[in-house]
């Protein structure tokens, strides 16, 4: 039998030995707890983020192929990202805003019907004016104080008008007032139809395909022609008695509200503010996948993460989903347009993200030298970490205006953010830096329907929203 002394010293030296497996070694460090960058990085998954994609697909899907603004699909998509963000815990408000809308619901037509019936092919001939009225007209063609190439001012003034019979089309020359002042004196005077045709200095012959009105409020057709098209009709009104056409546009063209969705929460300072933002509208064209919904379900599943995880930084963090990005940055203007001077200054930083998975990519940090002060440092932010993880960027890209980064630079708020290429072409040293084919589009499906889910890079998506995650944590941290 083992001695009660003996059993007692075993004992304590079992206990001993225990504690000393279990403590650190001697002069050991222990790991430290990951921060809260790191924390956000981790939770934040392609995954997740590709779910919210998925979902901005169907909703294309149920809504005529788009979301764009002032369409069913784009309030749909709206309705989608609110209703995530306050099932997450934020103070969310949908803010309204009006656009001009415009739509072609059919083909325009122009068809000569006398002296002889020939139609025109739209197009390589002609096509409706942006914010053209709707109608269907044939009557004789009128022309209005045509003018030289270079020198026309035709149809800029009331008295061009005043051989006009009510209900004849007013044939014009592109000249040296914008096309809503001729065509606002040509509906005034009565025509019933109106033909611009291009006013023929060297590069300006062809179609006026990208002319536009500039906003809704014209109530008749109007057609943009070629420099040809106009001067046969000319000569066919001054030849043979008198020309007759055929003119037919089908269109919206109105005023529309549609939102922006803005979300905060409660916590953190309001001197430093850093304001995320995506748009979150598409072209009419597709379902906007890559842009812009990889950085707004980005954005969106980066929000929802810091509330799970209660990641609560020494500022206010403010999340921003724009509307009408793609008709000329309306909804970020119009949010910037509405701060007070206060409220600008309280504002330390404006993130966007605007095309993050693009299939050919390349990893673009906003060059902060042509931001704002302080932009600078946000750069910095951004080529630090991907410096970290041995991953190259291109920082020379110029912040030219092209996305919602363009009215806070224009208050002077600092600005920075990412993205990953759009139709422009990548090059030989892109190639060898990212990987990719030299030669292609960034992203072939840019402002098309083939901007789906399939058409993002896992691998560029993954990267930009980590490091988006990353800054975001980062600058609101900072004093």
């Amino acid at each position: 039998m083992v001695g009660l002394m003996t059993l007692r010293r075993a004992f304590q030296t079992l206990v001993l030995l225990s504690f000393l497996a279990l403590a650190p070694a001697c002069g050991a460090e222990e790991e430290p707890p990951p921060d809260d960058a790191e924390r956000l990085r981790s939770a934040v998954t392609t995954e997740d983020i590709l779910q919210h994609a998925r979902r901005f697909e169907e909703i294309a899907e149920a809504n005529g192929g788009n979301r764009a603004a002032g369409t069913p699909g784009y309030d749909a998509s709206v309705d989608y990202v609110a209703q995530q963000l306050r099932e997450a815990g934020y103070d969310v408000s949908v803010r309204p805003f009006e656009i001009p809308y415009y739509e072609e619901l059919a083909p325009a037509r122009l068809e000569l019907v006398a002296p002889d019936a020939r139609p025109y092919q739209e197009g390589e001939d002609f096509s409706a004016l942006h914010f053209s009225g709707s109608g269907a007209v044939v009557a004789p063609v009128r022309p209005v104080d045509l003018g030289e190439p270079g020198d026309s001012s035709s149809g800029c003034e009331r008295s061009d008008f005043k051989r006009l019979v009510e209900g004849e089309v007013a044939l014009m020359r592109r000249g040296s007032c914008p096309f809503e002042d001729k065509v606002s004196n040509a509906e005034e005077a009565g025509a019933s139809a109106v033909v611009i045709f291009n006013e023929g200095s060297q590069g300006r012959t062809g179609p006026l395909g990208a002319g536009t009105l500039e906003r809704p409020g014209i109530g008749i057709p109007v057609i943009g022609a070629s420099l040809a098209v106009g001067e046969d009709l000319a000569r066919l009104n001054a030849e043979d008695g008198g020309a007759a056409v055929r003119v037919a546009a089908s269109t919206v063209s109105e005023n529309r509200s549609t939102a922006n969705v803005v979300a905060e929460r409660r916590s953190g300072s309001e001197d430093g503010t850093v304001v995320v933002g995506a748009h979150l509208d598409s072209v009419r064209e597709g379902p906007g996948i890559n842009d812009n919904g990889s950085g707004s379900a980005t954005i969106l599943e980066i929000a929802r993460k810091m509330t799970e995880l209660g990641v609560e930084p020494r500022k206010k963090v403010r999340f921003a989903f724009w509307g009408a990005e793609e008709i000329g940055l309306v909804g970020s203007t119009s949010y910037v347009e509405g701060l007070s001077e206060d409220e600008v200054e309280e504002i330390g930083t404006y993130l966007n993200f605007d095309m993050l998975g693009s299939p050919n990519f390349v990893r673009f940090v906003y060059d902060g030298s042509s931001g704002p002060r302080g932009s600078g440092r946000i750069e910095e932010v951004f080529t630090d970490y991907f410096a970290s993880r041995n991953l190259e960027v291109r920082t020379d890209s110029t912040l030219e205006g092209r996305s919602d980064h363009g009215p806070f630079a224009e208050r002077g708020i600092p600005i920075g953010g990412l993205f990953t290429g759009f139709e422009g072409t990548k090059t030989e040293e892109e190639s060898a830096l990212f990987g990719g084919e030299a030669g292609e589009p960034h992203d072939p499906c840019y402002h098309q329907a083939c901007d789906t889910v399939e058409n993002l890079n896992p691998r560029a998506l993954d990267e930009m929203s980590d490091a988006a995650a990353h800054a975001t944590v980062v600058l609101a941290e900072e004093e």
